[in-house]
């Protein structure tokens, strides 16, 4: 009683924080309503309150990360849901309706539908609760996830591998229920479930008081149910705090559904944040968020691995993708409205990364890294040229094949440096481009082409077919200003036909290099490689650079 006469004298305070907080909002998506007479916070208050969740889940930190704020500017605090027993939020909202089923149903059994954090945390409360669970998932679903579920279940749990996709499997899954009177825990759409996600608020909002925030919490969102149960308590207990959900740009259903004031069912859905990839967000899920959501904030892919390593080097936690979306929301919500020393939370919603996807996350990860298609005139020292205007910022990437005897295309990666307090990265970036087009390398910004990123990288400059080639492989310690000494050492007359660096964090620097050595230089060049000081390979009579490096077999020229 006491908190919800709170809620109703705090509810004109409220009214005018969300009227004095509106101007940082997008225009085409309303303010929360919070004043209609069927109010969600107070429909769920009370759920949220008696919510049976600590059985089976813990209260997680509420961690100060000191990285974070130093580089947003503001106080940044991290909700670890990560630490939980199945390592995500999931297994609250699991939990909290499962236990909340009468005997007889529990006796029933429940059918779950999900290939991650939901059944994973279905199947952990159903060996807590002693009933039978059948998690259905798709017939694609990784071996790693279908393993963590009996894992995670026992013997009472069993997994059914049914369908090619989501819907498939959860045609089976209401199958199940229909025919076999079971009971379905839904992964967002059902009150009980956004009630244990609710707990989150609870507790955030418990360590935090009036006086020191926080000012705002961002949560990831895919069906809506852990945002949904969020807000419902935020905005119950104290309603001035926002409220701000984190959707991955090729998923963002909440806010199409918002923008659009009814649930919208997406056409396609990406899957990089498989974890809050939903097609159509829950009927429920939507009516608490469209009246009590502050804001809604999408990001790419390339924004969501850049929080997988910012979260890396404060909580050394190595988040899954859409775990990561409450701090890539920050992150963007911070530069876009310019805010500075506030208290702001985001949620870590998950850790359950395949480790398969590291590889793909490290390459994306550096927001700093700028890439540029650059054309030189092919003539010797024109490279090193080139390299000396880049030069003292980072290079981490240098692609470069032959191509003609008049130019060459090179892909050029490094990092802009600012100069001062009042010049950005992007400043040193403009610097740096026009510094190359007044010394006549014609070039344009491909940083944010996909195609160069995913795939042309990877294969730039292809085939080519200089006389008397060679190419050698070298390895050299890495460090900064390396590739300049590596540069610096080549004899300034060679003709470099291909060159080829990667920078992968490596302790070692490896470079591709094709040299032309005519009958003179020839004589003198394995004395001369020698002379380096570096391990080198000579990969001339490769297959592999014969059979894609080369136009046409050619014998070797020594």
């Amino acid at each position: 009683a006491r908190l919800l006469s709170a809620v109703a004298s705090s509810r004109a305070a409220s009214t005018a924080a969300v009227a004095i907080e509106s101007d940082d909002s997008p225009a085409d998506l309303p303010p929360p309503d919070i004043s209609s007479s069927r109010n969600p916070a107070e429909e769920y208050l009370g759920r949220i309150l008696n919510a049976r969740v600590y059985d089976a889940a813990v209260e997680t930190p509420l961690q100060r990360a000191p990285v974070l704020s130093g580089l947003m500017g503001n106080s940044v605090l991290l909700k670890r849901e990560d630490l939980q027993p199945v390592f995500s939020f999931k297994i609250r909202g699991a939990y909290n309706k499962m236990s909340s089923l009468a005997p007889d149903q529990l006796a029933q059994g429940v059918v779950a539908c999900s290939a991650g954090n939901h059944a994973q945390g279905v199947a952990l409360s159903a060996r807590m609760l002693g009933c039978n669970a059948t998690i259905v998932m798709p017939l694609a679903t990784p071996a790693i996830k279908v393993n963590a579920v009996a894992q995670h279940g026992g013997p009472t749990v069993r997994v059914v591998l049914h369908g090619n996709n989501y819907d498939e499997s959860a045609a089976e899954a209401h199958r199940l229920v229909e025919e076999e009177n079971m009971s379905l825990v839904h992964p967002f759409d059902d009150p009980a479930v956004i009630a244990g996600q609710g707990t989150i608020g609870m507790e955030i909002l418990r360590e935090c008081t009036a006086s020191d925030g926080p000012d705002a919490i961002f949560v990831c969102c895919g069906g809506g149910g852990m945002l949904a149960g969020i807000a419902a308590y935020v905005k119950g207990v104290r309603p001035s705090v926002k409220v701000i959900g984190v959707e991955a740009a090729d998923a963002a259903g909440m806010t199409a559904s918002i923008r659009e004031g009814r649930v919208v069912t997406l056409d396609n859905v990406g899957l990089f944040a498989d974890g809050a990839a939903v097609k159509t967000i829950g009927t429920e899920t939507f009516r608490i968020c469209n009246r009590l959501v502050d804001d809604m904030v999408t990001v790419s892919t390339d924004q969501i691995c850049e929080a997988i390593k910012l979260s890396y080097n404060d909580a050394r936690v190595i988040l899954e993708p859409a775990g990561a979306l409450g701090v890539a929301g920050m992150k963007k919500y911070i530069e876009t409205h310019e805010l500075q020393g506030r208290t702001l939370v985001a949620i870590t919603s998950g850790a359950n990364m395949d480790f398969s996807r590291l590889r793909f996350v490290s390459e994306r990860s550096d927001a700093s890294e700028r890439m540029l298609a650059i054309t030189i005139p092919e003539n010797p020292g024109s490279f090193r040229r080139l390299y000396s205007l880049v030069w003292p910022r980072n290079v981490t990437e240098f692609s470069y094949r032959f191509e003609s005897r008049e130019r060459a295309d090179v892909m050029l990666s490094f990092q802009p440096k600012a100069q001062g307090e009042n010049d950005t990265a992007d400043d040193d970036f403009r610097r740096v481009v026009s510094s190359l087009r007044k010394s006549g390398f014609d070039c344009y910004d491909i940083s944010e082409n996909e195609l160069a990123k995913v795939h042309g990288r990877h294969l730039a400059g292809g085939r080519s077919n200089p006389d008397n080639e060679r190419v050698f492989r070298f390895n050299f310690p890495e460090s900064p200003g390396a590739l300049k000494r590596f540069l610096n050492s080549l004899d300034f007359h060679w003709n470099i036909t291909m060159f080829h660096y990667r920078n992968h964090g490596d302790d070692y620097g490896r470079v591709l290099v094709g040299i032309q050595s005519d009958v003179e230089c020839g004589k003198n060049l394995n004395a001369a490689l020698k002379k380096l000081g570096y391990p080198y390979f000579e990969e001339t009579d490769n297959p592999v650079y014969r059979t894609f490096l080369l136009k046409e077999p050619k014998g070797r020229r020594d």
